[in-house]
């Protein structure tokens, strides 16, 4: 019997799977978001079962309505969880399917008696699935790394936090000065592992799994890219590279 979990399928294979366009899972790639088991010779992307199963994680967020941005970092977490997902999701879209269902009879209503519309609005409320929604993404940001955080920064004063921000400026101002040059080269690399023992020492202990996470998430989304890229233009992109390159040599 052909074993399912080892077959590769092509970029369009995976598209017409899927339903989600070629030009989709590009992009997806370009931002770390799902990338791809290998590149062929040719320079197709190829793609596993395991690749579809992540793929089909983020449409379920998607469906949800989640960002992209707060797709990668759930995915990119070390300790998620892919059961304990599905039963968050499953939950989300009972309470929309519920929602939907309360529309539909309320078409079904359509006029009273006395010919007058329904003026019924409670169907159109979404406060519960919204307040679901918040608490479930609360809960899938709840990592071992938020913990660690929430206790180090517990308490910290406004001169400690000045601190801790100028250490951080001056390692962005040191890395925006090396744009141009090689991501791999030795000061680079350097700076990166300054970055690392950083975070570790203000926020939490910074694994290559959560730094390569927070590498991709400075290019993915807009606000990270702006602040990184207010040093020069194009740092955002040379610090995930240098920081891409550091965590493959762990």
């Amino acid at each position: 019997m052909e074993d399912q979990s080892q077959k590769v399928m092509t970029i369009s294979q995976a598209a017409n799977l899927s339903g989600v366009s070629v030009r989709t899972l590009q992009y997806y790639d370009q931002i770390g978001l799902l990338k791809p088991a290998a590149v062929s010779e040719s320079g197709y992307r190829l793609y596993t079962q395991s690749n579809l199963q992540k793929l089909q994680q983020i449409l379920f967020f998607r469906e949800l309505k989640f960002p992209l941005k707060d797709i990668i970092k759930i995915l990119n977490q070390p300790d998620f969880d892919y059961q304990k997902a599905l039963m968050e999701q499953r939950k989300l879209l009972i309470l929309q399917k519920e929602r939907l269902e309360r529309l539909i009879q309320l078409t079904e209503q359509g006029w009273n008696e006395k010919g007058e519309l329904n003026m019924n609005f409670s169907a159109f409320d979404k406060s519960t699935i919204e307040q679901y929604q918040k608490e479930a993404k609360e809960r899938f940001g709840k990592t071992d790394a938020w913990k660690e955080s929430q206790e180090k920064t517990k308490g910290r004063s406004k001169e400690e936090w000045n601190l801790v921000l100028g250490e951080m400026q001056e390692l962005l101002k040191r890395i925006s000065a090396l744009v141009g040059t090689d991501p791999a080269g030795e000061e680079a690399q350097q700076l990166v592992e300054e970055w690392r023992q950083h975070i570790t020492k203000n926020y939490y202990t910074c694994t290559p799994e959560i730094l390569q996470g927070l590498g991709q998430m400075y290019c993915a989304d807009e606000r990270f890219l702006a602040n990184i890229d207010r040093y020069q233009v194009g740092t955002a992109q040379f610090f995930a590279k240098a920081i891409e390159v550091y965590c493959k040599n762990r």
